[in-house]
C-alpha cells in the first residue's frame, strides 16, 4: 500500500493532528493480532461495550488501564506447578500473554469491567461536556423593524 502525504490538510485544519496519525498508520503493515478474539457493541446511544473471550484467565491475570485516548488490555498467565503424571497429548487451551489497544474517541471514558464466564467486559460511555454539545442559539427580532419611516424635506 503506498503512503497517503497529509500535508495539504494541515493547513485547513486545526486539531485534527491525531486523526491524521491514526489514518497514517492503518495503511502501515503491522501485525495481525487475533488473539483474543473480541467483539465491540453499541448498548445505548452514548454506551459501549467491549467483550473479550479471555479463558482460563482469572482476574488477578488481567489489567486494564486507560491513558491519553488508548485503552489497553493484558493478560499474563501465572506459572502453573507441573504435575509429573500429567502429559498433554494436545494443548489447544492458549496459555500465552497478550496486549490488546483501543483507540478510544474524546470523552469516552471506561465506566467499569467485570469478567464472567471467561468473557472480559469492559463498559465504556461517551460523556460529552455541556459546553461541547450543540445549543440552538434563538434569533431575536429587531426592534426597530416595525417602525421604519422616511424623511422627507421639502424646500
Amino acid at each position: 500500500m503506498r503512503h497517503v502525504d497529509f500535508t495539504p490538510l494541515y493547513r485547513s485544519t486545526v486539531g485534527f493532528d491525531r486523526l491524521f496519525t491514526m489514518l497514517d498508520g492503518v495503511g502501515q503493515p503491522e501485525q495481525a493480532q487475533t488473539y483474543p478474539p473480541y467483539n465491540i457493541e453499541r448498548t445505548g446511544e452514548n454506551t459501549y461495550r467491549i467483550t473479550m473471550a479471555v479463558a482460563g484467565f482469572d482476574e488477578t491475570e488481567l489489567s486494564i488501564e486507560a491513558h491519553a485516548h488508548v485503552l489497553a488490555v493484558k493478560g499474563e498467565k501465572a506459572e502453573e506447578d507441573k504435575v509429573e503424571h500429567s502429559e498433554f497429548l494436545y494443548r489447544g487451551i492458549a496459555k500465552r500473554a497478550f496486549e490488546r489497544r483501543f483507540q478510544l474517541a474524546d470523552h469516552v471514558e471506561v465506566q467499569n469491567a467485570s469478567l464472567k464466564n471467561g468473557l472480559l467486559h469492559i463498559d465504556l460511555l461517551r460523556n460529552i461536556p455541556e459546553a461541547m454539545k450543540p445549543r440552538r442559539i434563538e434569533i431575536a427580532a429587531d426592534a426597530l423593524n416595525g417602525t421604519k419611516s422616511i424623511e422627507a424635506h421639502v424646500n
